[in-house]
């Protein structure tokens, strides 16, 4: 469905998992040989979609992310990553110290495709992996990565409790 108004139309895209809306402009012209009006849009000026997060998914990630002080949805599991930004961010948490036996939580979003789209919505970012610590949203494997290379991921980690500080160097006089 289209409706247009001045020289702006919006298109309405309608599935059983979103409503897509997406603003264009639009031109008028008259076909010669026809002489039937008939209306081009250009590409799309901007474009969002809005689906409905069903309340037991939120309800489910809301839960994980307030119980537990880390948790991480990814693709496949901590042991058996399936994709290599989950692998990245599983590695990262490794070396950081993280014990992963009880200190992270980790939701596989390939089991679930709710919980795949649900996710996204939640946090409105739309990449997979997704870290939180705390309850906060911390971001995805780029965001981790440059944490960890900057140490502000080991400042966080300590804490938050989730890793014990390096012992100190005593310099020697």
């Amino acid at each position: 469905m289209i409706k247009e108004h001045g020289n702006t139309c919006i298109r309405i895209t309608n599935s059983p998992d979103f409503l897509l809306f997406t603003t264009c402009s639009v031109e008028k012209a008259l076909r010669p040989s026809s002489h039937i009006l008939t209306r081009r849009a250009a590409l799309p000026a901007s474009s969002f979609a809005v689906r409905y997060l069903s309340e037991s998914t939120k309800k489910t990630i809301e839960d994980a992310v307030t119980q537990n002080k880390l948790v991480v949805f990814m693709k496949g599991t901590p042991d058996a990553p399936q994709c290599g930004f989950s692998r990245a961010v599983m590695q990262i948490l490794t070396v950081q110290g993280v014990d992963m036996q009880n200190s992270l939580k980790s939701f596989n979003i390939l089991a679930d495709e709710e919980l795949r789209s649900g996710i996204k919505e939640y946090s409105s970012w739309p990449t997979i992996p997704q870290v939180y610590i705390n309850g906060e949203f911390i971001g995805g494997c780029d965001i981790m990565l440059n944490m960890h290379q900057s140490g502000e991921l080991e400042k966080l980690l300590v804490k938050e409790g989730l890793i014990l500080p390096e012992p100190e160097e005593n310099p020697r006089a």
